[in-house]
């Protein structure tokens, strides 16, 4: 609770990522990488629950193998974030906000939460709010890699896999910013987005926030200053490895 406002934190998970299959089970720094997301999450003190939202009953007796909850989903969604808006349903609707945490962020901390909903603390008719961080151009070149630009109030103009903006005019020196998936949502704005149809650049792209981009609707956008690293291919474990082994967040879980 924080404000008076009742927030979850739900965490979609699946096997069988086209990527990286059996992602959520791959060990970082001995623990499988859901355990970890979980468990740092749940480190965040105004959270009323964190779950765990999947199809799959592996991942189901995993979580709870480590005293997580799970909610049980169907296995037909096409986006992450319709995974999480069937969790809130079948959790009963009664939570002001819930945080979309990307199950492939096991270097998420809970200042990293409490960040992403303070826009919608001051502010419900904001629709979603997205975390990004600063980074090199050359890891803006990795197409696993969510990129956003932004106006000049810090809202969402487009998200692409592509290095946006481009340097066309010149080897200019510039900082990109990578989404990082901490999502949070209003109660009302979760269900809306799950109402609403795929768009064509979100199934181009394959990226969640363009549905609410072509629809009309707005992104804030919020900077992270945290280093963190996404796990989307076997090779980014080493990354997160690399930092985790020094992170004080660990020793508590």
């Amino acid at each position: 609770m924080k404000n008076g406002k009742k927030i979850i934190c739900v965490i979609p998970a699946r096997l069988g990522s086209y990527r990286f299959r059996d992602k959520p089970f791959t060990d970082i720094c001995g623990k499988p990488m859901i355990e970890h997301v979980y468990k740092r999450a749940a480190l965040a003190d105004f959270l009323d629950g964190v779950y765990v939202a999947t199809p799959n009953p592996e991942i189901k007796e995993r979580v709870e193998a480590f005293g997580g909850k799970v909610v049980m989903t169907g296995d037909t969604h096409k986006r992450a974030s319709e995974r999480v808006a069937e969790a809130a349903r079948i959790l009963g609707n009664n939570a002001d906000i819930i945080i979309n945490l990307q199950g492939d962020e096991p270097l998420v901390n809970p200042e990293m939460l409490r960040l992403a909903i303070e826009p919608l603390l001051v502010d419900p008719s904001i629709a979603c709010v997205n975390l990004a961080k600063k980074t090199s151009q050359a890891y803006a070149e990795d197409r696993n890699e969510v990129k956003v630009v932004c106006d000049k109030s810090g809202f969402a103009m487009y998200f692409s896999r592509e290095p946006i903006p481009s340097k066309w005019l010149g080897d200019k020196k510039f900082d990109c910013l990578v989404e990082v998936c901490v999502m949070p949502f209003t109660k009302s704005s979760l269900q809306l987005y799950a109402s609403l149809a795929m768009t064509s650049l979100e199934h181009i792209e394959s990226i969640d926030m363009l549905r609410w981009l072509e629809h009309g609707y707005k992104v804030k956008i919020v900077e992270s200053p945290y280093e963190t690293y996404s796990v989307d291919v076997p090779e980014d474990v080493k990354n997160v490895e690399s930092v985790m082994k020094d992170d004080l967040l660990l020793s508590k879980y």
